[in-house]
Protein backbone atom coordinates (compact mmCIF):
# COMPACT_ATOMS: atom_id res chain seq x y z
CA UNK A 1 0.00 0.00 0.00
CA UNK A 2 2.75 2.20 -0.12
CA UNK A 3 2.58 3.32 -3.41
CA UNK A 4 -0.94 4.21 -3.30
CA UNK A 5 -1.33 7.77 -2.81
CA UNK A 6 -2.32 8.61 0.60
CA UNK A 7 -5.50 10.14 0.27
CA UNK A 8 -6.92 8.04 -2.48
CA UNK A 9 -6.08 5.29 0.45
CA UNK A 10 -8.36 7.39 2.98
CA UNK A 11 -11.10 8.48 0.66
CA UNK A 12 -11.22 4.80 -0.44
CA UNK A 13 -11.65 3.40 2.95
CA UNK A 14 -14.09 6.16 4.01
CA UNK A 15 -15.90 4.90 0.94
CA UNK A 16 -16.61 1.43 2.67
CA UNK A 17 -17.54 3.20 6.10
CA UNK A 18 -21.30 2.82 4.88
CA UNK A 19 -20.90 -1.08 3.45
CA UNK A 20 -19.50 -1.62 7.25
CA UNK A 21 -21.59 0.35 8.85
CA UNK A 22 -24.39 -1.35 7.80
CA UNK A 23 -22.77 -4.63 8.57
CA UNK A 24 -22.74 -3.47 12.29
CA UNK A 25 -26.09 -2.98 12.22
CA UNK A 26 -27.11 -6.28 10.84
CA UNK A 27 -24.99 -7.97 13.63
CA UNK A 28 -25.40 -5.42 16.55
CA UNK A 29 -29.84 -4.75 17.57
CA UNK A 30 -27.97 -1.98 20.08
CA UNK A 31 -26.34 -0.04 16.97
CA UNK A 32 -28.91 -0.71 14.87
CA UNK A 33 -31.32 0.92 17.01
CA UNK A 34 -28.92 3.58 17.87
CA UNK A 35 -29.02 4.09 13.84
CA UNK A 36 -32.40 3.79 13.05
CA UNK A 37 -33.41 6.51 15.51
CA UNK A 38 -30.43 8.94 14.89
CA UNK A 39 -29.92 8.70 11.32
CA UNK A 40 -32.96 6.92 10.15
CA UNK A 41 -34.38 3.49 9.34
CA UNK A 42 -32.67 3.82 5.57
CA UNK A 43 -29.21 4.86 7.17
CA UNK A 44 -28.50 0.95 8.51
CA UNK A 45 -28.63 -2.80 7.85
CA UNK A 46 -29.30 -3.88 4.24
CA UNK A 47 -31.11 -0.55 2.88
CA UNK A 48 -27.95 1.56 3.41
CA UNK A 49 -25.85 -1.08 1.96
CA UNK A 50 -27.56 -1.68 -1.16
CA UNK A 51 -28.66 1.80 -1.86
CA UNK A 52 -24.84 3.01 -1.44
CA UNK A 53 -23.17 -0.15 -3.46
CA UNK A 54 -25.51 0.59 -6.39
CA UNK A 55 -24.28 4.47 -6.28
CA UNK A 56 -20.51 3.12 -5.71
CA UNK A 57 -21.09 0.78 -9.03
CA UNK A 58 -22.66 3.61 -11.17
CA UNK A 59 -19.67 6.65 -9.66
CA UNK A 60 -17.05 3.63 -10.87
CA UNK A 61 -18.52 3.28 -14.33
CA UNK A 62 -17.77 7.15 -14.45
CA UNK A 63 -14.32 6.42 -13.39
CA UNK A 64 -13.69 3.31 -15.98
CA UNK A 65 -14.91 5.76 -18.19
CA UNK A 66 -12.60 8.53 -17.72
CA UNK A 67 -9.95 5.80 -17.90
CA UNK A 68 -11.22 5.38 -21.39
CA UNK A 69 -11.13 8.52 -22.61
CA UNK A 70 -7.19 7.87 -22.24
CA UNK A 71 -7.28 5.78 -25.73
CA UNK A 72 -8.93 6.68 -29.03
CA UNK A 73 -10.49 4.45 -31.89
CA UNK A 74 -11.64 1.00 -31.12
CA UNK A 75 -9.81 0.03 -27.71
CA UNK A 76 -11.66 3.58 -26.70
CA UNK A 77 -15.26 2.32 -27.74
CA UNK A 78 -14.68 -0.81 -26.09
CA UNK A 79 -13.32 1.05 -23.20
CA UNK A 80 -16.87 2.96 -23.30
CA UNK A 81 -18.84 0.10 -23.37
CA UNK A 82 -17.29 -1.76 -20.97
CA UNK A 83 -17.44 1.02 -18.19
CA UNK A 84 -21.45 1.38 -18.32
CA UNK A 85 -21.74 -2.20 -17.08
CA UNK A 86 -21.36 -1.65 -13.28
CA UNK A 87 -24.02 1.33 -13.56
CA UNK A 88 -26.23 -1.25 -15.95
CA UNK A 89 -25.69 -3.86 -13.45
CA UNK A 90 -26.97 -1.71 -10.58
CA UNK A 91 -29.68 -0.39 -12.15
CA UNK A 92 -30.95 -3.97 -13.45
CA UNK A 93 -29.78 -6.40 -10.81
CA UNK A 94 -30.21 -4.95 -7.21
CA UNK A 95 -34.08 -4.41 -7.75
CA UNK A 96 -35.04 -7.76 -5.80
CA UNK A 97 -35.19 -8.42 -1.59
CA UNK A 98 -32.02 -7.56 -0.04
CA UNK A 99 -30.51 -11.17 -0.08
CA UNK A 100 -30.70 -11.40 -3.96
CA UNK A 101 -29.92 -7.90 -4.33
CA UNK A 102 -26.91 -7.89 -1.57
CA UNK A 103 -25.67 -11.16 -3.83
CA UNK A 104 -25.53 -9.62 -7.07
CA UNK A 105 -23.97 -6.67 -5.71
CA UNK A 106 -21.42 -8.74 -4.60
CA UNK A 107 -20.97 -10.31 -8.10
CA UNK A 108 -20.85 -6.95 -9.52
CA UNK A 109 -18.48 -5.73 -7.01
CA UNK A 110 -16.14 -8.70 -8.19
CA UNK A 111 -16.98 -7.93 -11.90
CA UNK A 112 -15.99 -4.34 -11.49
CA UNK A 113 -12.53 -5.66 -10.47
CA UNK A 114 -12.20 -7.84 -13.60
CA UNK A 115 -12.86 -4.66 -15.62
CA UNK A 116 -10.37 -2.49 -12.81
CA UNK A 117 -7.69 -4.99 -13.79
CA UNK A 118 -8.22 -4.96 -17.28
CA UNK A 119 -8.10 -1.56 -17.62
CA UNK A 120 -4.81 -1.37 -15.37
CA UNK A 121 -3.50 -4.05 -17.83
CA UNK A 122 -4.06 -1.73 -20.77
CA UNK A 123 -2.27 1.10 -19.23
CA UNK A 124 -4.71 3.32 -18.58
CA UNK A 125 -5.39 3.33 -14.91
CA UNK A 126 -2.19 4.08 -12.67
CA UNK A 127 -0.12 1.62 -11.46
CA UNK A 128 -0.95 1.44 -7.62
CA UNK A 129 -4.29 1.07 -8.81
CA UNK A 130 -4.78 -3.17 -8.30
CA UNK A 131 -3.27 -2.67 -4.84
CA UNK A 132 -6.06 -0.33 -4.00
CA UNK A 133 -8.92 -2.05 -5.72
CA UNK A 134 -7.98 -5.25 -4.48
CA UNK A 135 -8.29 -4.24 -0.56
CA UNK A 136 -11.28 -1.98 -1.03
CA UNK A 137 -13.20 -5.08 -3.17
CA UNK A 138 -12.59 -7.37 -0.62
CA UNK A 139 -13.62 -5.13 2.26
CA UNK A 140 -16.61 -4.09 0.44
CA UNK A 141 -17.45 -8.02 -0.57
CA UNK A 142 -16.85 -8.79 3.28
CA UNK A 143 -19.36 -6.37 4.24
CA UNK A 144 -22.23 -7.22 2.04
CA UNK A 145 -21.89 -11.13 2.72
CA UNK A 146 -22.45 -10.26 6.25
CA UNK A 147 -25.98 -9.17 4.72
CA UNK A 148 -26.79 -11.87 2.61
CA UNK A 149 -25.62 -14.88 4.74
CA UNK A 150 -27.07 -13.21 8.14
Amino acid sequence: MQTVPRSALILGLAGVIPFAWGALTLMSDPMAQWGAGTLGPRFIGPYVQLFYGAVILSFMSGVLWGFATKVEGAKAALGYGLSVIPALWAFFMTGGGPVSAGTNLIFGFLGLLILDWQFWRWGLAPVWWMQLRVLLTALVVASLAVGVFS
